[in-house]
């Protein structure tokens, strides 16, 4: 089964975001709230999810994206990397389809240009 995921890169206009909508679960890592700018519950789920050790692509990049929003762009670097260390995984977004190492490297481009 195919899991929501958000990949949101740091300039709006250079980026879209990723999301993958399964049938059953109405919001397990927290895509739509991240898209409407409600970081705080989901991103305390999420770190603890990290933090206990779950490394999934949608974890990674649903906390990239929550830090690329609060400027914190080491940290969605980091992030971003970890996905690229993992085997890169086909994910059903709202946007068609993606494969996280193309969304981790595409968020670590723009965030490069960002940090300068």
């Amino acid at each position: 089964m195919r899991e929501l995921t958000l990949a949101t890169v740091v300039l709006l206009a250079v980026a879209t975001p990723a999301f993958a909508q399964p049938n059953d679960v109405a919001d397990p890592y927290g895509a739509k709230s991240i898209s409407i700018g409600r970081y705080g519950t989901i991103a305390k789920k999420l770190e603890t999810a990290y933090q206990n050790g779950d490394r999934s692509s949608e974890i990674l990049l649903n906390l990239a994206a929550i830090r690329i929003k609060q400027n914190d762009l080491q940290g969605a670097e980091k992030l971003y990397r970890e996905v690229l260390a993992q085997p890169n995984i086909d994910m059903d977004t709202l946007n068609g389809t993606a494969w996280s190492h193309d969304i981790a490297r595409r968020a670590l481009s723009v965030t490069a240009v960002a940090a300068k």
